[in-house]
């Protein structure tokens, strides 16, 4: 099926969302779509999957204009969605999440036997190993993904489109996807991929078309360099790479011992974690989103209680103290979400770069502000961290999100601190401000300070750390070198020890890291078949081959 989008042009108020976009999917090709986060490849789909209807513009199949008034009418022309956000019912059964709003009955009955031979039958064409009978909340993340993907190619797709599809998988889970891209291709499926991420398209693309800010700015080969890709995105010439020297570490200064923290539920998050910083140095706490990393940064902060355990720094006992109190302590924060945690959106850029030193002399005297100290400030902190904002007197809402994340850095980081602490610091950026962020926290180590980062990038952990915590269901799996095999971090991350992740890391490289050398190969290593699976919570009530009966 040939598909051709002509003219573009998608609103929302004053925002031009897409601009005029001209894009062409060839039968039996995977077309990556690359851009910024924000940049309009998501709008853009979402207008071909008949989401959102175009203002201008107009879709052809196989050269016949069509209008979708809604997702069924798409479906039905053979275009089929994964979202991002998996549009999974948790207590379903897989069977009944692949037929959900396309329900066989058998007289007044649901036909779940022909539901489940559906996905027994795509299942095995594309070697999935999915469980028709499997409850959804049981399956790994990566397995979750190969049900919606079932659930589209039941529903018989000819156009296949993944948005962001690796955004919550392990590296060796983002490598099975990307075969299944390349089984869907051999069998005359086409393939949308949309995504910012650099690595994974030079992997698997037969063309990429760049985005940005709203429009198409041009197309590149495969074979493209990351930096001539990045480029495109970004509009100039960015620096893909960290380069900072060798760390020069000083004392541990920041000890965990034995923390233990729970969840709402009362479940373990952090289960009995130790490690220690030292001065001077970047250790990156890496796992897949979910495996406790916000609840140790919350306990450190003092933002939620642990159960025991020890959090010092420089001998001081944090754990017992207030936010405030940590803040006072000498630690610089920013947190995951910057919108929620980090800024206060209406108030002005200049009051946000002062939020957590509003209280000191040099801002304040008695009850009233010093607003002539605020506003130097600003314009201080808004020229050295490059804020691109009207006047240190707008609202910080009005800012873009890199925006909105350098006024956090600049609040956080003019001051002196004993530890900083950043949670996703480049979660929802463009590249361009990646490398600004990336550049300050170095910095930051360089001038002595130990720094724990935490992210589910792992070219983020590879770029920044020294050293690399790993955690899986609240654990620390191992402490390992910054200079670890990406194939190693990924391993762990699904709760493979460490020796036994090189061991497999070994025997099977990477194959988004080596595109040509096993084509048709489903790696053996994959998070999946790790011990207990991939990333999900446990249950208590787990076992192997359990499945869950249709209510």
């Amino acid at each position: 099926m040939r598909l051709e989008l002509r003219g573009i042009t998608k609103r929302f108020g004053a925002l031009v969302a897409n601009d005029s976009i001209d894009l062409v999917v060839e039968p039996g090709e995977v077309h990556c779509l690359l851009g910024e986060n924000g940049a309009g490849k998501s709008t853009l789909m979402n207008v071909l999957y008949g989401l959102y209807r175009p203002d201008e513009g107009e879709l052809l199949v196989d050269d016949r204009a069509v209008t979708f008034d809604g997702p069924g009418a798409a479906m039905a022309a053979g275009i089929g969605m994964v979202h991002q956000h998996f549009m999974l019912v948790p207590v379903f059964t897989v069977a009944e999440s692949v037929v959900l709003g396309h329900e066989k009955t058998r007289g007044p009955l649901l036909d779940l036997d022909a539901a489940r031979r559906q996905v027994r039958e795509v299942s095995d064409r594309y070697g999935f190993g999915v469980d028709p009978d499997a409850r959804i909340e049981d399956l790994p993340v990566g397995v979750q993904q190969r049900v919606e993907i079932i659930k589209a190619l039941v529903g018989d797709a000819k156009v296949l489109i993944l948005d962001e599809p690796t955004a919550v998988l392990t590296p060796q889970e983002t490598d099975e996807l990307i075969d299944i891209m390349r089984q869907l291709k051999a069998a005359g499926t086409s393939v949308v991929f949309i995504t910012h991420k650099l690595r994974e398209v030079r992997a698997v693309a037969d063309r990429i078309t760049v985005i940005r800010r709203g429009k198409v700015v041009g197309s590149a080969a495969p074979d493209a360099s990351e930096n001539e890709l990045a480029s495109l995105m970004v509009g100039r010439a960015v620096s893909l790479g960290v380069g900072k020297e060798p760390p020069n570490r000083g004392e541990d200064h920041l000890v965990v011992s034995d923390l233990v923290v729970r969840d709402a539920r009362g479940a373990r998050a952090v289960d009995g974690v130790s490690l220690t910083v030292a001065r001077g140095e970047v250790l990156a706490v890496a796992g897949v989103d979910g495996n406790g990393q916000s609840e140790l940064v919350e306990a450190m902060m003092g933002l939620v209680p642990a159960e025991s355990g020890s959090v010092r720094l420089g001998g001081r006992e944090l754990l017992g103290l207030g936010v405030r109190e940590v803040l006072d302590a000498g630690v610089g924060f920013v947190p995951e979400d910057r919108s929620t945690d980090g800024v206060v959106a209406s108030l002005s850029v200049a009051e946000n770069l002062v939020l957590d030193l509003v209280r000191t002399p040099a801002y304040s005297k008695g009850l009233r502000l010093r607003r002539d100290a605020i506003r130097e400030n600003a314009t201080r902190r808004v020229a050295e961290f490059d804020v691109r904002t009207t006047g240190v007197d707008a609202p910080v809402g009005a800012l873009s999100g890199g925006n909105q994340q350098k006024v956090v850095l600049a609040r956080e980081l003019s001051r002196p601190l004993e530890l900083f602490i950043a949670s996703q610091p480049t979660r929802g950026l463009d590249v361009g401000s990646i490398e600004f962020v990336h550049r300050r926290v170095v910095a930051e180590r360089d001038g002595g300070t130990p720094v724990v980062i935490v992210s589910t990038e792992l070219d983020e952990v590879v770029e920044l750390a020294d050293r690399i915590a790993v955690m899986y269901r609240g654990r620390v799996v191992g402490v390992v070198d910054g200079s670890t095999e990406r194939d190693v971090l990924g391993l762990m991350m699904a709760g493979v020890p460490e020796d036994e992740a090189r061991r497999q890391a070994q025997a099977h490289p990477t194959l988004a890291e080596h595109p040509d050398e096993h084509p048709d190969e489903v790696l053996g290593a994959a998070a999946g078949d790790a011990p207990g699976g991939a990333h999900r919570a446990p249950r208590p009530e787990e076992q192997p081959g359990t499945t869950q009966e249709a209510p």
